[in-house]
C-alpha cells in the first residue's frame, strides 16, 4: 500500500516539476553541456548492506537509464566523471573490479539502444595509458565504432582523469612546442590552452551536477568549470532519479549567467 502511494505521489510531483521546466526546454533555456560527478556508489551499497562492488554495478545500471533522460532534454554534450587519477590509490581489489566493469561497459555501450538511436559519439578523456590494456582496447573500440556519428550528441567519459593532471599535460605539450620553435610564450592565451586540453573542441560545461551531497568538484574539469553552474544533489548516484535531474535543470533555468560581467 505504501509503495503504491509513494509511486502515486512521485508521479504527481514529476508532472508538476515537468510543467515548471518544459517551456524553458522548448525555448532552448537548458544547458547544452552537462557534466556529472557520479558519486556515492559505495555508500549506497553500504546503506543497503551490500558489498561495495555491487554499488558500482548498480551505478552502471543507473547510468544506462540516465542517458535517456539527458537526451530527452536535448542536451548535446554529457560528460561523466567515472574514475579519477586519485582513485588508483583505492584498494587494489576494488580498482581491479572497476577496471573489469569499465572494460565490460565500454564493450556494451556501443550496443546501447540510446547510443544507437540518438547516434551518440563516444569520447574518453584522461590518462588512459595508465589503464590496463584490455580497458584501453575497449575504449578504442567504443570511440571507433561511434566515430561515424557526427551530428548527434557526444558522450564524454573521464577515466583516469584529474583536473591538475590535465593542466600539467597541457603545459608540457605547450612547452614542447616552444622548445621546438613552433610556438612562443607570446602565443599563449586562453584559446591556445583550451586547444591543448583533453576536451579540445568541446564547449565548457554549462551545468555540473554532483550526487551524494558532497559539495566540491574534486579536480573535475578544473579549467573548464570556471563559469559552470553547480548543483549538488543529496542522493547517492545509484538512487539518482529523473526528478533529481529535472530539479537541477529547474535551478539552472532560474539562474542568470553573467560570465563575470
Amino acid at each position: 500500500m505504501k509503495i503504491a502511494l509513494d509511486s502515486f505521489l512521485y508521479r504527481i510531483y514529476e508532472k508538476k516539476l515537468w510543467s515548471q521546466i518544459k517551456d524553458g526546454i522548448k525555448e532552448g533555456v537548458h544547458p547544452q553541456h552537462v557534466a556529472l560527478i557520479m558519486d556515492g556508489n559505495r555508500r549506497y551499497a553500504r546503506a543497503k548492506n551490500l558489498p561495495s562492488h555491487l554499488g558500482h554495478q548498480l551505478g552502471q545500471q543507473k547510468l544506462k537509464e540516465i542517458l535517456k533522460w539527458f537526451y530527452d532534454l536535448q542536451i548535446k554534450y554529457v560528460t561523466l566523471y567515472a574514475f579519477s587519477t586519485e582513485n588508483f590509490n583505492r584498494n587494489e581489489e576494488e580498482v581491479k573490479e572497476l577496471m573489469t566493469l569499465f572494460e565490460k561497459s565500454f564493450k556494451e555501450i556501443i550496443e546501447h539502444p540510446e547510443i544507437k538511436k540518438r547516434k551518440v559519439r563516444i569520447k574518453v578523456i584522461g590518462r588512459t595509458h595508465l589503464l590496463p590494456q584490455s580497458v584501453q582496447n575497449a575504449i578504442q573500440m567504443a570511440e571507433t565504432n561511434t566515430a561515424i556519428y557526427n551530428d548527434g550528441p557526444t558522450l564524454i567519459i573521464a577515466v583516469g582523469y584529474g583536473g591538475r593532471a590535465e593542466m600539467i599535460d597541457a603545459i608540457k605539450s605547450i612547452a614542447k612546442k616552444i622548445e621546438n620553435g613552433t610556438m612562443t610564450s607570446a602565443d599563449i592565451n586562453e584559446v591556445v590552452v583550451g586547444r591543448h586540453l583533453y576536451t579540445n573542441g568541446i564547449p565548457d560545461p554549462d551545468l555540473i551536477i554532483r550526487t551524494s551531497g558532497e559539495e566540491r568538484l574534486s579536480g573535475f574539469l578544473t579549467w573548464q568549470s570556471a563559469y559552470s553552474e553547480l548543483y549538488f544533489a543529496d542522493v547517492y548516484f545509484p538512487g539518482f532519479r529523473k526528478i533529481d535531474l529535472w530539479r537541477a535543470i529547474r535551478t539552472y533555468q532560474s539562474r542568470q549567467r553573467r560570465f563575470g560581467k
